[in-house]
C-alpha cells in the first residue's frame, strides 16, 4: 500500500507528459488556425503577438489537453492494445492524467480569455467537445458519426474561426469566413474516418460504433471520400461566385486529385486507408489555404 501511494504521489517526467500530450496531431488545429487569420483579411505582422500566442492555444494548450483527456478515459483500454502509453505504462502516475487534463484545459481557457470573448467562446466549446468525445456519459468517440463530427468541428472550424476572431480584436469574424470553416470541418470528418480503418477489428470486439463497423468498409469508405469532397466542391462554387476565379481553379484542381487518389481508395479501403490519409489529405489542407487567401480578398475587400 505505502508503495502504491507513493506512486501516486510520484511526478511524471517530462519526457512522459510531452508524449501524453502528443505534439504530432498539433499541425491540424495549427494550421486551421493559421487559415483563419489569413482569411481575416487583417495584416498579421501589427497583431503578431496575440497571432503567436494563438497558435499556441490551438496545438501546445487546447489540442495537448484534448490528448490527455482522449488517454484518461482510454487507459483500460490502452491497456490492452498499447500498454507502452504514458499511462498504462506507469509513467504518468497515479491520477497525473486525470490532473493534466483538467490544467491544461483550464489553463487553455485563461489564455483565450486574453485574447476576447469570441476566442473564448471557442475555446470554451472546443474544451466540451474533447472532454464531451472522451469522457463519460457522452463519449461521442463510441459511434463514428458523433464523435468524427465533434473532432472535426473542434480541430478545423473553430481553430479556423479562432484564427480569425484573434486578428479582428476578438470581434466575430464575417459570416463568409464562418461558412468555410464549418465546410472544413464536414470534410474533416471524412478525414477523421480514415482514421478508424486500421482499429476495425479491435473496435468491434470493444463495441466502438464507428463508421466501418456501422457500414461496412467499403460504404464507410465511401462516405469519408463524399465528406471530404462534397464540402470542397461547395467552396469551389462559393469562391467563384465571390468572384476568385483563380482561387476556385487552385482547390478545384487539388480536389481533383483528391479524387484520382480516392478510386484507388475506394478500391481497397482497409488497406489503402492509411496511405490516403498520408498523401491525399495534404491536397485537402492545401485547398483550405487557397479558400482562405480567397475569402481574405473577398473580406478585405469590403473592409
Amino acid at each position: 500500500m505505502a508503495q502504491s501511494s507513493t506512486s501516486a504521489l510520484a511526478l511524471p517526467a517530462s519526457s512522459a507528459v510531452l508524449e501524453l500530450f502528443k505534439p504530432i496531431t498539433w499541425f491540424p488545429p495549427m494550421w486551421a488556425f493559421g487559415c483563419g487569420l489569413v482569411s481575416s483579411g487583417v495584416s498579421i505582422a501589427p497583431h503578431w503577438v496575440p497571432a503567436v500566442i494563438g497558435v499556441i492555444l490551438a496545438g501546445p494548450l487546447l489540442c495537448a489537453a484534448s490528448q490527455a483527456t482522449n488517454d484518461w478515459f482510454d487507459r483500460d483500454v490502452d491497456a490492452i492494445n498499447e500498454p507502452n502509453r504514458p499511462i498504462p505504462s506507469g509513467r504518468i502516475p497515479g491520477r497525473w492524467g486525470l490532473y493534466l487534463a483538467i490544467i491544461w484545459s483550464a489553463l487553455s481557457l485563461l489564455v483565450a480569455a486574453t485574447l476576447g470573448p469570441w476566442v473564448l467562446a471557442a475555446a470554451a466549446l472546443g474544451v466540451f467537445l474533447s472532454w464531451a468525445y472522451s469522457a463519460p456519459p457522452l463519449r461521442l468517440k463510441r459511434n463514428g458519426w458523433w464523435g468524427n463530427a465533434a473532432v472535426g468541428i473542434s480541430y478545423e472550424g473553430l481553430a479556423w474561426i479562432t484564427g480569425a476572431a484573434v486578428l479582428l480584436g476578438g470581434a466575430m469574424p464575417d459570416g463568409r469566413i464562418i461558412l468555410l470553416a464549418l465546410l472544413y470541418s464536414l470534410g474533416a470528418h471524412g478525414i477523421m474516418t480514415l482514421n478508424d480503418f486500421k482499429a476495425m477489428d479491435g473496435d468491434q470486439r470493444m463495441g466502438v460504433r464507428s463508421l466501418p463497423i456501422q457500414l461496412g468498409a467499403l460504404n464507410a469508405a465511401r462516405v469519408s471520400c463524399a465528406m471530404m469532397a462534397v464540402p470542397q466542391a461547395v467552396v469551389v462554387a462559393l469562391l467563384i461566385g465571390w468572384e476568385q476565379p483563380w482561387h476556385a481553379t487552385a482547390v478545384a484542381g487539388l480536389l481533383a486529385v483528391q479524387l484520382a487518389l480516392m478510386t484507388r481508395f475506394l478500391a481497397q479501403p482497409r488497406e489503402r486507408a492509411l496511405w490516403y490519409s498520408a498523401l491525399g489529405v495534404n491536397f485537402f489542407v492545401l485547398g483550405m489555404l487557397a479558400a482562405a487567401f480567397g475569402v481574405r480578398a473577398v473580406v478585405g475587400a469590403g473592409a
